[in-house]
Order: structure tokens, then sequence, then C-alpha cells
């Protein structure tokens, strides 16, 4: 075992994102940081070190058990990491899930591609007594 670890490749083999380009990504856009700094990717991390990561709505916190470069088996990942996120952030997790748009009731929202061409046929101009060489944006008098 290494005693440092790159912080993305780190994320990645701990299966914290799914690719190491994505673990790069958030940490290049501030959603990844160590006691509030926000970090590059090529930052070493050793292992006690706890790393904030924000994935909208929450922000989880794990402690650095093992400093690994090579993904492993998702077995293997509490001798990795350990969570160390506030019960509030699961907490506010549930409270975004209930108030989500889960289980959204047929009709509302926006239209289904059916149900459009349904309202395009029903909005039909011939239905008005338009021709179909009819412009509504002439000024014609």
């Amino acid at each position: 075992m290494q005693e440092t670890a790159r912080i993305d490749k780190w994320l990645w083999a701990a299966r914290i994102f799914k690719t190491r380009s994505i673990a790069a990504d958030a940490i290049k856009n501030g959603r990844v940081s160590i006691q509030g700094v926000n970090v590059k990717p090529s930052r070493l991390i050793k292992a006690g070190e706890v790393i904030d990561v924000k994935k909208p709505p929450i922000t989880y916190s794990f402690r650095v058990l093992q400093t690994i470069e090579q993904r492993v088996g998702a077995k293997l990942v509490p001798e990795i990491l350990e969570n160390v996120t506030d019960p509030k952030q699961y907490e506010l997790l549930e409270m975004s899930r209930i108030s989500g748009f889960v289980d959204r009731a047929r009709g509302t929202g926006r239209p289904t591609k059916k149900e459009r061409r349904a309202i395009d046929s029903f909005i039909d101009p011939t239905l008005f007594g338009f021709d179909d060489d009819f412009d509504f944006d002439s000024d014609e008098e």
C-alpha cells in the first residue's frame, strides 16, 4: 500500500464517482474540498484526511482509511473509506425526495410527445376557417 494517492484517482477507485474524468470534473468545478479548501485533481491525499464531496442536494464526507489508485470491488470499499456524513444531510436528502417530482400525476407538467401531437391536431388552423396559405404576421389592410 502506498502512503499517498491522487485525489481524482482515489475518488474513482473508492467508487464515489463512476469514472475518473467525472471525478476530475467535479474537483475542477469546486465540488470536492478538504478542510473547506477546494483542491486540484492532482492533490495528494493521505490516510486520515476527511474529503467533502458535494452531490446536490447534500454534501458527503468521507475519511480516507487507505490510499489506493486502482479500483477495487464494492465489497472492499469499507476498508478504503469511512462515511462520516452528518445525519442532517441525509434528512435533507429525504426531504428533497419527498418534495421532488418523483411521482408526477398523469396530465401534469409538460405534455408527452403523444399529448403534444393531440394538442396540435386539435388546434389545426383549418378548424378555425383559415387556409393553409394564411399568414398570421402580415399587416395587409
